[in-house]
């Protein structure tokens, strides 16, 4: 991997700025999914605005239980946890990774949106062919920038994704065991509401104790 010094110092304050803005835009989403597994629950905002087509489409296959029972079936410490894939609640491991919805949407890049630890994005085999496969970024990946398309990012339970990135696995990257999606839904919408005004009078109590200043070292 080529080392460029002089740039890292450069861009490095503002990569980190756009990932702040990303994780608190997913934050705020509207639109919320919380995967339980043994290993714990993975919550991810979906950023509906920068994918409209494939959001939707996640959200419909979730609100259809499409995803319960499916399993996390490719896993890869310090890249991803890869899953989605209907046909990974069959016997036939050999299959796995090979299934879908039955159709395909166009890919959806956003400019704003970067591969972060925790970023979800959608598994295809070639272009244009967005279906019901992701994977969960375990660091941050830039060389996948404008090649996936991003759907969400995870804000809770990121403990859980690396729980899972360190099970047992086979030469093909597959769990041994079987790490399951008990259940996959849409997180209500009031829930995501309360969470929301509870964070803005955090916020409002901190501006207090500090006078109302930025905190920027006046």
């Amino acid at each position: 991997m080529r080392k460029f010094f002089v740039f890292a110092f450069l861009v490095l304050p503002i990569l980190a700025f756009c990932a702040n803005d990303q994780v608190k835009k997913a934050e705020k989403s509207d639109d919320i999914v919380i995967i339980e597994t043994d290993f714990g629950e993975i919550q991810f905002g979906l950023f509906k605005d920068a994918a409209p087509l494939n959001v939707q489409n996640i959200i419909k296959l979730v609100e259809k239980d499409f995803y319960n029972g499916t399993t996390f079936h490719r896993v890869v410490p310090d890249f991803v946890i890869q899953g989605g894939d209907p046909l990974t609640k069959d016997n036939n491991p050999a299959n796995d990774g090979t299934g879908g919805p039955g159709y395909y949407l166009k890919d959806e890049y956003s400019k704003d949106l970067k591969h972060l630890e925790g970023t979800v994005a959608l598994a295809k085999a070639r272009d244009d062919q967005n279906g019901s496969q992701f994977y969960i970024c375990l660091e941050k990946l830039n060389f996948l920038d404008g090649k996936y398309t991003i759907v969400g990012q995870v804000i809770k339970g990121m403990d859980a994704a690396y729980k899972i990135a360190e099970v047992k696995r086979d030469k093909n990257d597959r769990p041994i065991k079987n790490v399951t999606m008990t259940k996959v839904y849409m997180k209500e919408k009031a829930d995501t509401e309360e969470e929301s005004a509870e964070e803005e009078e955090k916020i409002k109590e901190i501006k207090k104790k500090s006078g109302g200043g930025c905190g920027c070292g006046k």
